[in-house]
């Protein structure tokens, strides 16, 4: 047998098939390439996905076509007429902290921050966890309730469908093997209208065993316009259209959320799997609907405002394009790593991970599960926190990237005042998992200089820590929160 045989696990540290790697400056260049490959070529975007795929080879495209420097498609656009036209490319993070939609899409907002780490959500495209095709993708049951509706193009050209005619089987989309996804739009919201989407899961760090997402507008005390969606429950995310007739219309009360979540249990059609069973479901299911429009029912007469600063600009760079690299070739690319550039020869397969220990001899940075589960290996990019493990070292060429060695003072050699916390605080025992921790708190203490506990234990949600608890790393990082500049 070969032991490489597809679906059988391999060694996570790497990826051990070929591949060629493109590099696409417009979306024309991307469909031509997607075009030339018939069927062989892959786009990458967060890679939070694909590239797993790839090291367990489940996938094993011929090429890679990295679509991460198309300007235009990480961009939110809200139309004078008030609906919303979002790339494809716009991280989940960028969605979560996004003001407008925060206070007009709450149901995205949360779904956003859902995501089983900070990682995952700031490397993770809006794109990315639609095209999957997941029955469990976060951000399909409240789109769907939100009437979104996508773009896709070709070379003969664009069309749009709906985002229920997308979804067709586990895995499988209705997206072609040459087209790309280039955009989703979202209607205006109506006047007193909301939404809310909620999940169970067996950590908060994991894929949904449910989820529930309602949208609705409030008339008085009465229900219009909903509609209801679910996750994780079906082949594909579902809408529930008998479900919100139950609900749409009718005066709220508490009657009425019973036996519509009843409903909502005897609708679905879940499966027994590692995550959870088929009766489990159907009962979490009749929770969720009841709980979800309790929560929704008040933010529909007062909606709250944004509670975030505007965000960041979400990364894109003008940068030179790198030569398309071939199976088997090595190109030389310049990384700027902890202020430095260095070059460094990398074929198309090699992971950052890897050649920041191995070819850079910054071993700070640490191998463990290699699927970004555990979030060992987290970097900063661009100032935000990555997981190299699931970034290919080409396409990091031009960006700057920061390890845990690159904390201290490169004149003086003195410690960060994060890394002075944690020893203050024992905030650490093995030490195994501590860098990443550290880059991970950085970006927080970068990004929200005050923060509280929740918001601590929020962002280090997928940082796996199997010695300390995580009572003495909370404390270490609020100690030195009034230390950032």
């Amino acid at each position: 047998m070969d032991k490489h045989a597809p679906n059988e696990m391999t060694n996570s540290h790497l990826l051990v098939r070929n591949f060629d790697y493109l590099e696409a400056s417009t979306i024309g260049e991307a469909l031509y390439w997607l075009e030339q490959y018939d069927g062989r070529a892959r786009l990458l975007a967060g890679g939070t996905d694909l590239i797993v795929l790839m090291k367990m080879e489940r996938l094993n495209p011929g090429a890679i076509i990295n679509i991460t420097k198309i300007p235009g498609l990480n961009e939110i656009k809200v139309n004078p007429n008030g609906s919303v036209e979002i790339g494809p490319l716009v991280t989940i993070h960028t969605l979560a902290m996004h003001p407008h939609i925060r206070v007009n899409f709450p149901g995205l907002a949360a779904a956003c921050l859902s995501f089983g780490s900070t990682q995952i959500e700031t490397m993770g495209t809006i794109g990315g966890n639609l095209c999957n095709g997941s029955p469990a993708a976060d951000t399909a049951p409240v789109l769907l309730t939100l009437g979104a509706e996508l773009t896709l193009a070709s070379r003969q050209g664009k069309r749009t469908l709906s985002l229920e005619a997308f979804f067709l089987s586990p895995g499988k989309t209705d997206l072609k093997p040459t087209e790309m996804l280039v955009g989703i739009t979202l209607p205006a919201p109506e006047p007193g209208s909301t939404s809310v989407f909620l999940k169970a899961s067996r950590v908060v760090a994991d894929l949904a065993k449910a989820s529930l997402a309602i949208a609705f507008t409030r008339q008085g005390e009465r229900i219009t316009g909903c509609k209801v969606a679910m996750g994780s429950v079906a082949p594909t995310p579902i809408l529930l259209p008998n479900v919100a007739e139950t609900l749409n219309g009718q005066i709220f009360s508490q009657d009425l959320l019973a036996d519509a979540g009843k409903l909502v249990a005897e609708t679905i059609s879940p499966i027994d799997d590692v995550r959870s069973s088929a009766w489990y479901r159907r009962r979490i299911a009749n929770v969720l609907l009841q709980d979800a429009m309790n929560q929704a029912w008040p933010l529909a007469l007062n909606p709250k405002p944004a509670s975030v600063a505007a965000p960041q600009a979400n990364g894109h760079h003008h940068l030179p394009l790198t030569k398309a690299l071939g199976t088997d070739h090595l190109t030389e690319v310049e990384l700027t790593v902890n202020g430095c550039k260095t070059k460094v020869w990398v074929a198309a397969n090699e992971l950052l991970l890897n050649v920041l220990r191995e070819k850079l001899e910054l071993t700070g940075t640490k191998y463990a599960c290699g699927i970004g589960e555990c979030s060992a290996c987290t970097v900063q990019i661009d100032g935000k926190p990555m997981l190299s493990c699931l970034v290919l070292a080409i396409s990091a060429a031009g960006k700057e990237i920061t390890t845990v060695e690159g904390l201290q003072d490169p004149k003086t050699g003195e410690l960060d005042p994060l890394q002075e916390a944690f020893i203050e605080n024992t905030a650490f025992q093995c030490g195994y998992c501590t860098p990443g921790i550290l880059m991970t708190a950085k970006a927080l203490l970068n990004e929200t200089p005050d923060p509280d506990e929740g918001q601590v234990r929020h962002y280090l949600r997928g940082n796996n820590c199997r010695c300390t608890g995580y009572a003495s790393i909370v404390r270490a990082v609020l100690s030195c929160a009034d230390h950032q500049e």
